[in-house]
């Protein structure tokens, strides 16, 4: 019974933490970086200041779980498709459209990402940081050049001025989704990001 109630416990506190990240989110999507405070924030999710820091130490302890989920979730499932036996084209789509998913899931981590990137001066925040950046870039390389060393793409395009590209992508469907209220056709933005890829690597 003591188990299953520390269980249960345990399971409340994870929902309440994912409350609270998923509000910090939103609150810096919709109303700027500049109006996230612990007090707009327990408004948001119906929680008084204090609960909020049952859960979470500090402000920045919120921040950084939310960068360790990007690291866990966001950059696993990237490896996962990076990694896999498909063929190098099939891989590309697919990374590209996992990100393209999982910024718009999670609107308001690309301000978050490049904000803290910014004008944090937390060491541990910005070397997980520069770990999540340098695993995409990495990770999106080595789809292109496992295509080159089969042969379907262009040996002699710049493989890291290619990746650099594919990370402009965050910005580029931020400004849509903002431009759109929120809305984005990702499908469609998929595509023509895979077909400009593409166009560049075409042998």
């Amino acid at each position: 019974m003591i188990t299953y109630i520390k269980v249960m416990e345990r399971q409340n506190s994870e929902t309440r933490q994912g409350q609270i990240k998923q509000a910090v989110l939103d609150i810096i999507y919709t109303d700027g970086l500049k109006n996230l405070s612990t007090r707009n924030l327990a408004k948001r999710i119906g929680m008084s200041e204090g609960a909020i820091f049952r859960h979470f130490a500090t402000k920045q302890d919120i921040i950084l779980a939310i960068i360790q989920d990007v690291q866990t979730d966001f950059i696993g499932q990237l490896r996962k498709i990076a990694t896999s036996s498909l063929e190098p084209k099939e891989r590309l789509q697919k990374f590209i459209c996992s990100t393209v998913q999982y910024l718009t899931d999670n609107k308001g981590i690309t301000m978050l990402l490049f904000s803290e990137a910014s004008h944090n001066n937390d060491e541990q925040l910005k070397s997980t940081l520069r770990q999540i950046f340098n695993n995409q870039k990495s990770l999106v390389s080595k789809i292109f050049l496992d295509g080159i060393a089969e042969g379907t793409w262009d040996e002699e395009i710049p493989v890291e001025n290619l990746a650099m590209l594919y990370m402009g992508i965050p910005v580029s469907l931020n400004i849509e989704l903002i431009l759109n209220r929120g809305e984005s056709q990702n499908d469609n933005f998929c595509k023509k990001m895979l077909s400009l890829m593409l166009k560049l690597l075409k042998r």
